[in-house]
């Protein structure tokens, strides 16, 4: 991998988030619609991990989102956020804060 410079990673929006809501996409296995609420607003967001998670099981979760990537559509439900995760033989495993912390606050 190469180096990427601080004013690249800087351009990131990472916050914290909350998984207000999910749903199973019908035909689709490996991922979930998601709704989550980074206090100023709420985001939809497609959830890796279904062959994993079921959906309920991640109702609740505080996670880090990065928010400001380009929109992306998948199986009809267009995904405003990203959810950070650690890749372990491709199931994810969420990246969370340890502490109360609020939503939307930003991760620098």
């Amino acid at each position: 991998m190469s180096n990427v410079s601080y004013n690249d990673f800087a351009k990131l929006d990472i916050r914290v988030a909350k998984i207000i809501s999910t749903e199973s996409i019908p035909g689709k296995t490996r991922i979930i619609k998601g709704i989550i609420d980074i206090s100023s607003e709420q985001r939809n967001v497609i959830i890796g991990g279904a062959q994993y998670y079921k959906p309920e099981d991640l109702i609740g979760k505080i996670v880090i989102a990065i928010i400001n990537l380009e929109p992306k559509t998948m199986a009809g439900v267009e995904s405003n956020a990203m959810l950070l995760a650690a890749d372990v033989d491709d199931k994810p495993f969420w990246l969370t804060v340890d502490e109360d912390v609020p939503l939307g606050s930003p991760i620098k």
